[in-house]
């Protein structure tokens, strides 16, 4: 199987030093393998997706050396196949409506219990509230989610290979630390057809992504991911969790951070060469 791994961003806002060192790091391993790299758009938060920010992703990823396959995958054309896969997974009875709001879900959870995690790779750890309304026809408002606890029932071992720096190694999640630290997770958000963790899972696959190229801090998002795979019957890529790129106080840079966007290192004159020495990949 050829080696395959693919840079998603989402198109809100500027591409930054984080963002240069994924891309950059992604197809690095991908010609060293003899392999191809992708680009993902992942557009499905259309409430913050804009098309200036695609177009100014495609120029910094160019400026920067990278190429890739036409046309590029994205998410805002895949909502049938999002569709299709939460289909599967409500006729394997395993999907809810909820109504809860945040505040909603912080009141229900009620004080913390020492030695009792509270937060997990989807937010705070839903406390079930909902968990009875299987039956019910989703309402305007509800999110979907998934009923972790029968989820698990129907799945066999979770377990990945993790390559990334630091993390390298064979993992196998038990469903006491998935029902303990993650909770019910969120599969369609409001207004949103979809989310991250079901898209991304529906993606990868028909990408054939064989490596999965992206943040440490999405390392524990990972075992969602290979539940949702064994539940759609869909393979699981070996990870590649790489270090986060930080400012000079230690904090992880956001598209925010204008000071440190691709598009200001261009304007200010940088070379390629100079963004990898920024990043640690000269």
């Amino acid at each position: 199987m050829t080696f395959t791994t693919r840079f998603a961003p989402s198109p809100t806002g500027p591409l930054h030093l984080g963002h240069a060192y994924s891309a950059l790091l992604a197809q690095d391993l991908a010609v060293r393998a003899g392999g191809q790299f992708l680009i993902r758009i992942e557009d499905i938060d259309q409430s913050r997706a804009r098309p200036q920010w695609e177009t100014q992703i495609y120029e910094d990823l160019a400026w920067l050396g990278l190429s890739w396959p036409m046309p590029v995958m994205r998410q805002s054309d895949r909502l049938p196949k999002y569709r299709q896969a939460l289909k599967h997974l409500t006729e394997m009875g395993l999907t809810y409506p909820c109504r809860c709001n945040r505040a909603d879900i912080e009141a229900a959870a009620g004080a913390p219990q020492e030695g009792v995690p509270q937060f997990g790779p989807d937010g705070r750890i839903y406390p079930g509230t909902c968990r009875t309304r299987t039956t019910e026809v989703p309402e305007q408002n509800d999110v979907i989610r998934l009923n972790l606890k029968k989820a698990l029932c129907q799945v066999g071992k979770v377990e990945f290979t993790e390559e990334g720096e630091g993390l390298a190694g064979r993992y196998n999640i038990s469903s006491e630390q998935l029902l303990a630290n993650v909770g019910d997770i969120i599969l369609v958000r409001r207004n949103m057809g979809s989310s991250y963790h079901l898209s991304v899972v529906v993606d990868d696959a028909a990408q054939d992504i064989t490596h999965v190229t992206r943040g440490a801090d999405l390392f524990e998002a990972t075992q969602i991911h290979v539940v949702l795979q064994r539940l759609l019957n869909l393979p699981t890529p070996t990870y590649h969790h790489h270090p986060l790129i930080r400012d000079d106080a230690g904090k992880r840079l956001a598209k925010r951070d204008n000071a440190r966007a691709i598009a200001k290192y261009r304007a200010d004159g940088a070379s390629l060469h100079d963004i990898r020495q920024l990043v640690g990949l000269s």
